[in-house]
């Protein structure tokens, strides 16, 4: 495999900022390509779609090319693609137009890993139709979620399983395959947000066997986008419409008012980015996005091993989690510190981290906020050795 960090690196302008960037759970840098992309959708004439003229026609096949690089990243249909401003956003209206069909008394089932962005709008919906909200339990120690437990939170009540393929806060990615067998078994339908797991493994919708797979451009670089993939297209027709103009079909059911075309492009240009991490990878951009993913998972792997193995080694550093399967992303907690005043303290040593207070998601579950939050890090493409090693120095020094 064929992940050059150094080649990578040359792709982010904004790396000239002098920066180490371990912000990555926040949303990526952007590559120069894709701000290109957008640059140049700019500058060309764009208008609405359905019009016989040229620029209606690049509308139209800007959207086009935008679901078919959003079907190659998760292996699924174009035509089951929704395309929205965020992540956030799509997952309302999905939770929203699903939810009118609940009765009271009806199941929905949330795990202790998710993001807000995964819960809120699940949580609003029960409350508001008298819905039972069943939630997945992590495991204290290693940050796991037990994929066992859902064989008896799942019921024939339940309606829908939302699930995460990976945590922005603690790295965990859980088993969601087997989730979604228990899930089936009762009708359930699945919701997998993978904004996180996307920049850092291939997503394949068959075997993950999700009905509906989440992502969010912004966390692998891209524009302001998000995208809902839908195992089977036929599903869009069965759920409430909530587009502005009536008897429209597919993904557009979803979607509300006219497409913010440059960022569209932009969104393709960050899928091709994808494609090209490992400059070894060949084939479509499906298989490339394959290998490439595949390569950054490998690397990633290594460099995470390091970070966590240093950190572990600093006595006045405890890391949260220890899951046998994950992403690059973590949080820790030094002893004596109160999370904001590390965060402050790599700041001024040149390292961009965040603090989490521990109040709500993930950190909450496990009673951060009890020993004044944790500090968020994650690792981005770019990553490399030489920012591994600033940021243990940094920390041994703090005391």
């Amino acid at each position: 495999m064929a992940f050059d960090v150094a080649r990578i690196r040359g792709l982010f302008p904004a790396l000239g900022d002098g920066w180490i960037h371990f912000d990555g759970p926040a949303g990526m840098l952007v590559p120069e390509q894709v701000a290109s992309a957008v640059s140049t959708a700019m500058r060309a004439p764009v208008s609405g779609p359905g019009g016989a003229f040229p620029a209606s026609q690049r509308a139209e096949s800007i959207v086009t090319a935008a679901r078919r690089a959003v079907a190659d990243l998760t292996g699924t249909d174009p035509a089951g693609v929704v395309l929205g401003p965020s992540a956030s956003v799509l997952l309302r209206r999905l939770v929203d137009a699903m939810s009118e069909g609940w009765q009271l008394g009806d199941e929905i089932v949330v795990s202790r890993l998710d993001e807000q962005a995964n819960l809120i709008p699940w949580q609003h919906a029960a409350k508001r139709v008298g819905a039972v909200v069943r939630w997945g339990e992590i495991d204290i120690e290693t940050c796991e979620l037990p994929a066992w437990q859902y064989e008896s939170l799942v019921t024939a009540r339940t309606k829908a399983v939302a699930i995460t393929a990976a945590s922005g806060s603690v790295g965990t990615r859980p088993d969601v395959p087997t989730v979604v067998e228990f899930a089936k078994r009762v009708g359930a339908i699945v919701v997998v947000d993978a904004s996180y797991a996307a920049p850092f493994v291939p997503l394949d919708q068959p075997e993950l066997g999700a009905d509906v797979i989440v992502v969010s451009a912004q966390a692998w670089g891209g524009p302001a986008v998000g995208a809902l993939a839908f195992r089977d297209p036929e599903m869009l027709e069965r759920l409430p419409s909530a587009a502005l103009e009536p008897g429209v079909r597919g993904p557009a059911r979803l979607e509300l008012g006219p497409h913010a075309y440059p960022l569209l492009a932009g969104l393709v240009a960050s899928i091709d980015y994808l494609a090209g991490l490992d400059d070894a990878a060949s084939g479509s951009r499906r298989e490339r996005l394959v290998t490439s993913l595949g390569s950054a998972k490998s690397y990633h792997a290594g460099l995470l091993a390091q970070l966590t193995t240093e950190l572990r080694a600093l006595p006045h550093v405890t890391v949260i989690g220890d899951a046998m399967r994950r992403i690059p992303a973590l949080g820790f907690a030094v002893a004596g510190k109160k999370a904001p005043e590390v965060a402050e303290y790599l700041a001024s040593q040149g390292l961009c981290a965040f603090a989490d207070d521990g109040t709500s998601g993930v950190f909450a579950a496990l009673g951060v906020g009890e020993v004044g939050g944790a500090v968020r890090i994650g690792l981005a493409h770019y990553s490399n050795v030489f920012e591994v090693n600033q940021l243990i120095r940094v920390l041994e020094e703090l005391r």
